[in-house]
């Protein structure tokens, strides 16, 4: 293979196995490339630098260009278009949104960005043979995806890992999905997950959220995560007043 690959590692269950694998095949690798979106879970960062230690390669930590709460919350946005083009007419772009993922574009641009200081790279991106959905290459350098080309699915590519001994201080057994814990596309029940199992950095997400500006959309659609705390916390009163009947 005369292309560079560049590894892109999320740090999750795919990208982990596809790395190790890839490494069991001796397939060349020219860099491993993390982005660190410091919206990341703890054990996170633990689990990174035992596949460093564990495989010997070397990964590469970059950062966003602007800090994602900057951005989210502070930035000033100026119209690109249109009659006031080149004025400010917002502050920050607000939480992201299937509408609205401009994080996904910033890590495209840091990961090309990257990239470009290589001959002929190419992105090897952990998606598993049941993600070929997932398979539409629109970024600026091509892309390859090793575990489709394995035939790995995602329930396999966990057990290939929790077999090697990476365990993500069990990060898996809560959630299906590691990557950036604020993530308001999450489903309402693993937030409240997020809230029950880690509460300090739930409190982090409603400090966040009462730092946006009364124009921004709210974190879930018109609903703030204060909104969900309240919920969340109703619903365990609820079960809580269920028990104590069926005890009594």
């Amino acid at each position: 293979m005369n292309a560079t690959q560049i590894v892109s590692l999320s740090g999750g269950k795919d990208s982990t196995a596809m790395l190790l694998m890839m490494l069991e095949r001796n397939e060349p690798i020219e860099a491993v490339v993390f982005l660190d979106t410091g919206w990341e879970f703890p054990a996170m960062h633990d689990h990174l630098d035992l596949l460093e230690k564990n495989t010997g390669q070397k990964i590469w930590h970059i950062y966003p260009r602007i800090p994602f709460e900057y951005t989210m919350f502070h930035r000033p946005i100026r119209k690109k278009t249109g009659e006031g083009k080149g004025k400010i007419h917002r502050i920050g772009y607000g939480w992201p949104s299937s509408m609205r993922r401009w994080c996904t574009r910033e890590k495209v641009a840091q990961i090309e960005y990257f990239n470009k200081h290589y001959d002929d790279p190419i992105q090897c991106v952990g998606y598993a043979a049941d993600e070929k959905h997932r398979d539409k290459d629109n970024s600026k350098y091509p892309k390859r995806y090793p575990l489709i080309e394995y035939g790995i699915t995602e329930s396999e590519a966990l057990k290939y890992c929790l077999d090697r001994s990476y365990h993500w201080d069990g990060l898996y057994d809560i959630f299906d999905r590691v990557s950036c814990y604020c993530c308001p596309l999450q489903k309402i029940e693993t937030l409240k997950k997020l809230r029950n199992h880690f509460p300090s950095l739930w409190q982090n997400m409603i400090q966040m959220d009462n730092n946006r500006p009364k124009h921004n959309p709210g974190f879930k659609g018109e609903k703030s995560v204060r909104d969900y705390d309240k919920r969340f916390e109703n619903e365990d009163k609820q079960m809580t007043l269920e028990l104590t009947k069926q005890d009594g």
